[in-house]
């Protein structure tokens, strides 16, 4: 009797011990799982200082990164950042002012860190769309007169469309797409239904007359399917691969629509 009593402790103690490690192999699958689909997206910046001929400090707006940057960071994405010259890439003047802080902004103002990261952007030639899920472009006035024409980026652009990946652009950002083209050598944005900054909104900052095109125009011109909110009011659209936003204010929704288009 006492050998069929210890048998038998014998057998629900191996039991025991067996359901205890399960739980211990479904933690190890799921924290693998986490890794395996840890997305990487790629944010390309200005390095181009000058508002045209005026004299006068511009580069990217400073909302138009920080608020996608931290919306995406804060949801485990892995974030590179690169700029056609490299280093430490220009922020319009005009976007630090109190007039136009945000949560965002405030964070990025007391995050050295991030700072730090932002001072060592790579070069936009030192990398390849394989390595990425998407590519975000922040707006600002800088890019009208480097990114538009910049042969990096335009090639960038079209590779992450050729192989079926996420480009997200805001407010003036939408100009980097004037050069682009589809593999059937359409302008990229032809037929697609997009936005960006407004001809109205232009007028109001007062740099129609300053700036190399107005986005608004270039992307009709180049058979766009344009439409708008309000101004200065959120607004973004997805079409296929391409998700544009209209203004500063836009930004984080972009970020939003990118970040559900990840997770498809």
């Amino acid at each position: 009797m006492k050998k069929i009593l210890i048998s038998m402790a014998v057998i629900i103690g191996l039991t025991s011990c067996n359901d205890t490690a399960k739980p211990k192999e479904e933690t190890k699958e799921v924290v693998t799982t986490k890794i395996e689909k840890m997305k990487k997206v790629l944010f390309v910046l200005t390095s181009n200082d000058k508002l045209g001929s005026t004299g006068e400090k511009t580069g990217f707006w400073i909302e138009e990164f920080a608020a996608p940057y931290y919306l995406l960071k804060d949801k485990g994405i892995e974030l590179t950042l690169v700029s056609p010259k490299g280093g430490q890439p220009p922020i319009d003047p005009k976007s630090e002012l109190a007039n136009f802080e945000t949560p965002a902004t405030v964070r990025f103002n007391a995050d050295k860190e991030t700072q730090e990261v932002l001072s060592k952007t790579l070069k936009i030639t030192s990398v390849n769309q394989a390595d990425y899920d998407a590519v975000f472009y922040p707006g600002g006035h800088g890019l009208l007169w480097d990114l538009v024409e910049d042969q990096n980026s335009i090639s960038l652009i079209e590779s992450f469309i050729e192989n079926d990946k996420p480009v997200a652009v805001v407010c003036h950002a939408p100009a980097v797409l004037k050069n682009t083209k589809n593999t059937d050598g359409k302008p990229l944005v032809n037929g697609k239904k997009v936005t960006g900054f407004t001809n109205t909104e232009e007028e109001a900052v007062q740099l129609t007359n300053v700036v190399p095109f107005l986005v608004e125009d270039m992307l009709q011109e180049n058979g766009g399917v344009f439409s708008k909110g309000e101004d200065w009011a959120p607004y973004a659209l997805e079409d296929g691969l391409l998700i544009t936003g209209q203004n500063p204010a836009s930004s984080e929704l972009v970020a939003e629509l990118l970040l559900k288009k990840l997770g498809e």
